[in-house]
């Protein structure tokens, strides 16, 4: 196999005139100079502060992190947050009271109705006397109860209070999304694993079958292959990876079926190394390389060539899996692309399409140019960085 490693070069331009930077700042100086703009800046800020934590969910580290905020928003003297089994939180003043906060809620978990509390303290100086309580809600279920505490019950706590807690439920709803996404591709990766794996492994081991009498040395080499490339695919952990892990992968892919195929398969890697830290969906590109061996090259005679470009793109990574093998009708793979029709024997293109729009939006699905006799062309476009998508 060939590899060639292309290098970009970035420039970098220093030294911005200092008047720029001054009526940048000055700029920034001179927003919200109104009481009414700092105030609604100020707001802004603080359900930011407070969103991040409630898309894991109704849990108790997250609700005693957006507690705070969520309490600067309500202009409580204490704030608790319930789900339906126990009290999460509680903030803030008479942390006395904290004990008998899950049973304030009760009623509003049992209805899912808003309620006015008299709060009785023998301490003068706590400044709880009412509450209101109010449900937390997703897909019109009852998940929780938020409780807003003061000196006294006005319209405006309570409809301060029905309000965060309807901007709570619209988080929660953006944690039951992600969640059902996660969900949704961990089915999706385990689908495409069961495509590719039982064709790749019945190949794989017949290959290295073939060189336990002939070079046991090779044979050893390739099964180390073989587990290193398995223990990858099968890996439980990460919806993300590197393109430099998923590039190795591939390599040891490859590597096997170079095993199998000898001088008929050729293959060329231009990889630029600034893109190799970039996040990529887990198996998003192996597919298109297995696809490039088993339809471009399996049938046909002759050498077959497969050339596997990685390029920085500005804000983007692009990067291209091309072979000249026999291609296929572009109305039939735009049927297969859609799920019109299913592939035959196929490697997932359509999974990986999906997922690809799935994480990055529509227009980062998948570009493939082909024609009966023409090869494919495969071209696969990824942010660098995009929100929530990390490779842990």
């Amino acid at each position: 196999m060939e590899y060639v490693v292309g290098v970009a070069v970035v420039a970098v331009l220093v030294g911005v005139p200092a008047i720029v930077l001054w009526r940048v700042m000055r700029g920034r100086r001179e927003l919200g100079t109104s009481p009414a703009e700092r105030a609604t800046f100020e707001t802004l800020h603080t359900a930011s502060m407070a969103g991040p934590p409630l898309r894991a969910g109704l849990t108790a580290e997250g609700a005693e992190r957006a507690s705070r905020h969520l309490r600067a928003l309500l202009g409580s003297a204490a704030l608790a947050i319930t789900d339906r089994e126990r009290l999460l939180v509680y903030d803030g003043a008479g942390d006395h009271h904290a004990g008998q906060a899950f049973e304030h809620a009760a009623a509003t978990l049992e209805d899912g109705r808003t309620q006015v509390l008299t709060i009785d303290c023998e301490l003068l100086e706590c400044p709880i006397r009412h509450a209101v309580v109010v449900p937390l809600t997703t897909d019109d279920r009852v998940v929780g109860a938020l409780a807003a505490y003061g000196q006294d019950a006005s319209a405006g706590l309570v409809r301060a209070a029905q309000e965060v807690a309807g901007w709570v439920d619209s988080q929660l709803e953006l944690a039951e999304l992600d969640r059902s996404r996660t969900l949704l591709m961990e089915a999706e990766v385990r689908a495409l694993r069961a495509q590719i794996s039982p064709h790749f492994i019945y190949n794989s081991l017949t290959t290295i079958a073939s060189f336990v009498r002939t070079d046991p040395e090779r044979a050893r080499e390739l099964l180390l292959e073989f587990a290193d490339f398995t223990r990858y695919s099968f890996r439980r952990h990460g919806e993300f990876t590197t393109l430099a892990e998923e590039l190795h992968s591939i390599e040891r892919y490859l590597t096997l079926e170079h095993a199998r195929f000898g001088d008929q398969l050729q293959v060329t890697l231009r990889i630029a190394p600034e893109v190799l830290p970039v996040a990529v969906p887990f198996l998003c590109l192996q597919p298109l390389v297995e696809n490039a061996v088993r339809h471009g090259l399996e049938s046909r005679n002759g050498v077959g060539r497969i050339t596997i470009i990685a390029e920085d793109a500005g804000a983007e990574c692009r990067i291209t899996v091309e072979d000249d093998g026999l291609g296929m009708d572009p109305e039939r793979l735009r049927r297969i692309l859609a799920g019109e029709i299913a592939p035959t024997g196929g490697v997932g293109l359509a999974n990986v399409d999906e997922r690809l729009r799935q994480v990055y939006g529509d227009e980062y699905g998948l570009v493939v140019e082909t024609g009966e006799g023409a090869g494919t062309k495969v071209t696969v476009r990824l942010p660098k960085y995009h929100p929530g998508v990390s490779a842990r």
